[in-house]
């Protein structure tokens, strides 16, 4: 008889490798590993409502009975509440086991509405795979079912509590795992109702994972209600580019139409689950409104003529004003492919070199982030719920990156002590110590608590083995992101273990800084050459200053200095309005694309559909037209780096041709690590591109720095993200606009006392340009002498000169 062996380090250290048999097939596994998961590894699938690997085990469906044989256990058994151990013997196929089951199977089914043909869930309901495997067919019960009155829960989630089987893993997850309070198990017995105390958005930012983990479709996608069924899907492997985590989900389109995405398991990254940012926000890719035309001289025209008159344009502006007469601009959004290639085409036409930060400070903190990051010191999501202490600087993970807020708190579940250094309101779905320290004080503080004002550093520290940094890039100075790799450096030296985790400015914020070098100019460098005329001509590839960019008054004045504005992009954006020529771009689900996430681990997302208008959109319905022909409506635009590709070829001198190339040529050739990767095997489970050992983090040591005393006046007023509200993608999908909260202006209560001001007050910020109204949000919980004011749609703060603004008090009054 063979036996099966699953290894791993810790399992090597404890030797202790459980040899049980199941159903005649003998295996090893880790101590530990419930009887379940056993019989997985071989294979071998039992019934299972209430288990759920990222859950665990509770027992409450009974489905997931076996018989054991021999062993310390006999008799029928839930597989999911025994740990393997020595010597047991184990039956699925036994005759009771079978018979108790498939009773259970009956027991579930007796108040089911037996509403497949009009169930969301259908073609992915696990009952309905079960049942059908249990054998049960066949309803006895004649008796009057129970019902109950379902409830609103937003525009994320439809309820149906008629169809649950009271497996309780939504309670686990909404409750124990994310950590949220206001959906949880009501009534007792046969009643046991799972909802709400009334009717209401669900205030959890992860609520979608409800649709994911629901065996029934008691909770069901709302945003895919009545369009689609699981089996009519195309789906893929995909990316979330909604932050800088990069979460593998799966997209399913029909009919050139994204109709929804969901977790998909990595267990480097984001596990099971993924937020409802990165869930909802995708029908950006479909908008009526999205451009899929190329234009010219204000007037729809061919991708073929519309690149030619911009070839034309540029040779005409290189040859009067010289190269560095013209600029590119990328953005984080795009993928490693486009960047790359927007950087070969700077550099072979002797253009000034690509840019892909906003400013400099932004782009130093992401150079420097990146520069630091080694295998010693890196860490994943996953590696984050294994640490025993976190301490956050700078950062606010629920706004900035809400799947870390949810590795921390596992990590705390699991008893790890958490330390949030930042100046904002922070919340978070655990308990923590909130440090509300100034942003120029964070590298002091970061300091103190390290290496300690006697030699001392944080009890909590002291008592950790496995600690982890994190450092945001928000509102941090520039020096604290490499304060934070010394002071990771100087643990890891100290306890041989300290984990880095950096919060990163975009979704390829990590890729678009190893292609930069810090001395290259950010966007707003480029406007002053603009005006000073030095600048010519701008190709903006994927980006929005006017949406990005503080001082909209000022772009749009610089743009109309310019000689030639090209923009590449697949959203209705701003600037594509000001546009001499503009090239629509392909989305990730229409072309794929590489992504490196801030823990330098590069990844690739597959496309999902091809390249077209929905059908929706071209028919007014849901079928497609009745039209025979081999043009597919509104597929001209291409992948932004085939654009820059075929841009680059009418650029050629007269003759040369264009040969287009695999895009990972380009990479290869401005990166010397990523042309040690195979071109044509991209890594669509992630690999790491970071050293063992980075070079340069001594340079992070710097003297220790004090504490300045608070400042009375001016305040210091930053430009901050919102979970929902700011994120440049998410702002093109409607349904995400329903859950936005209405952005305040945070203040701490002694600096509102001073004016007299309150919480909830209508005030108006004086500004160069003007005033910006907005509502004020006092908290205590918060830095004096700061000011936090949301990117937020609903509000003109672009009228802000800089994202870091001095405000006196006297400039702030209520309206």
């Amino acid at each position: 008889m063979a036996v099966l062996r699953f290894h791993s380090a810790t399992d090597m250290k404890r030797n202790a490798m459980p040899r049980l048999t199941i159903d005649d097939f003998e295996i090893e596994v880790p101590a530990g590993t419930k009887v379940i998961e056993a019989a997985e590894r071989l294979g071998i699938m039992i019934p299972r409502f209430c288990y759920h690997k990222g859950l665990g085990s509770v027992g409450a469906c009974r489905v997931c009975a076996v018989k054991f044989l021999q062993g310390p256990f006999k008799g029928v058994q839930m597989s999911c509440m025994i740990d393997a151990q020595d010597g047991m013997v184990v039956s699925t196929t036994d005759a009771e086991a079978v018979a108790f089951r498939k009773q259970v199977i009956e027991w579930l089914m007796l108040n089911h509405p037996h509403d497949c043909p009009a169930c969301d869930e259908g073609g992915h309901c696990l009952l309905q795979d079960e049942t059908v495997s249990g054998g049960h067919g066949i309803r006895r019960y004649e008796g009057r079912k129970r019902t109950y009155h379902d409830q609103y829960l937003g525009p994320f989630i439809a309820h149906e509590m008629n169809r649950c089987i009271h497996c309780y893993r939504c309670v686990r997850f909404y409750q124990e795992f994310a950590g949220y309070r206001d959906l949880g198990t009501l009534q007792i017995a046969n009643r046991v109702y799972f909802g709400r105390f009334q009717d209401g958005r669900l205030e959890s930012p992860f609520s979608g994972n409800l649709a994911d983990i629901c065996p029934t479709g008691v909770y069901t996608d709302r945003t895919a209600r009545y369009k689609v069924r699981r089996w009519d899907l195309q789906r893929a492997s995909s990316l979330c580019i909604h932050c800088s985590l990069g979460c593998n989900t799966v997209a399913g389109a029909r009919y050139r139409e994204v109709l929804r995405i969901e977790a998909r398991l990595n267990d480097k990254v984001n596990g099971y689950f993924i937020c409802d940012r990165g869930r909802f926000s995708y029908p950006y890719a479909s908008r009526p409104d999205r451009p899929r035309r190329a234009r010219a001289g204000g007037n729809e025209t061919s991708m073929d003529e519309a690149i030619r008159a911009a070839a034309q344009k540029l040779s005409r502006i290189r040859q009067d004003a010289g190269e560095k007469s013209v600029a590119c601009l990328g953005s984080v959004r795009s993928s490693l492919e486009t960047l790359g290639a927007l950087k070969r085409l700077s550099r072979i036409q002797g253009w000034r070199s690509a840019s892909f930060f906003e400013n400099r400070h932004v782009q130093r903190k992401a150079i420097d982030a990146v520069s630091s990051l080694d295998g010693r010191l890196a860490v994943s999501l996953r590696e984050i719920e294994k640490s025993d202490f976190i301490l956050a600087v700078g950062v606010d993970p629920i706004n900035e990156a809400p799947m870390l807020a949810l590795a921390m708190r596992q990590a705390y579940r699991k008893g790890a002590a958490v330390t949030v250094m930042d100046p904002r309101p922070i919340s978070l779905p655990l308990e923590f110590e909130h440090l509300p320290v100034a942003p120029r004080d964070l590298d002091a503080g970061l300091h103190a608590l390290v290496h300690g004002a006697e030699g001392q550093s944080s009890p909590r520290l002291e008592r950790s083995r496995s600690p982890v940094i994190v450092c945001g890039s928000q509102v941090v100075r520039d020096t604290t992101p490499l304060k934070a790799a010394e002071c990771a450096n100087y643990i890891e030296g100290l306890k041989g273990q300290c984990g880095l985790f950096y919060v990163l400015p975009g979704a390829n914020a990590f890729g678009a800084a190893f292609l930069s070098s810090p001395e290259q100019h950010a966007f707003a460098d480029m406007i002053e050459e603009v005006e000073k005329g030095s600048i010519k001509a701008l190709i903006v590839v994927e980006s929005d200053p006017l949406r990005l960019f503080p001082d909209a008054a000022r772009l749009k004045a610089a743009f109309q200095q310019l000689d030639l504005l090209l923009v590449i992009d697949y959203l209705p954006s701003q600037i594509a309005q000001y546009a001499d020529v503009f090239l629509p771009s392909s989305t990730i689900f229409e072309t794929g694309g590489s992504y490196i996430n801030q823990e330098g681990r590069l990844q690739f997302g597959q496309a999902v559909h091809r390249v077209g208008m929905p059908i929706r959109q071209v028919s007014g319905g849901s079928h497609p037209p009745r039209i025979y022909g081999s043009e597919v409506p509104g597929g001209e635009p291409k992948a932004a780096w085939e654009l820059l590709g075929e841009l680059s070829g009418a650029l050629a001198p007269e003759g040369a041709g264009f040969q287009e190339e695999h895009p990972w040529n380009s990479l290869a050739e401005e990166n010397p690590v990523l042309g040690r990767l195979n071109a044509k095997d991209y890594p669509f489970d992630g690999v790491r591109v970071i050293p063992e050992r980075a070079e340069g983090i001594a340079r992070a040591v710097r003297p220790e720095q004090r504490f300045e005393p608070p400042s009375e006046e001016p305040l210091e007023l930053f430009l901050v993200d919102w979970t929902f509200g700011t994120e440049e993608l998410s702002l093109y999908a409607e349904v995400m606009q329903q859950v936005e909260a209405e952005p305040l202006l945070f203040m701490h209560a002694d600096d509102a006392a001073k004016k007299g001001l309150a919480d909830g007050d209508k005030v108006a910020i004086r500004l160069e340009d003007g005033s910006l109204e907005v509502l004020l949000g006092v908290r205590e919980n918060m830095g004096r002498g700061v000011l936090f004011l949301p990117r937020h749609r609903r509000i003109e703060w672009q009228k802000i000169k800089n994202v870091s603004v001095k405000v006196p008090l006297e400039h702030i009054e209520k309206v």
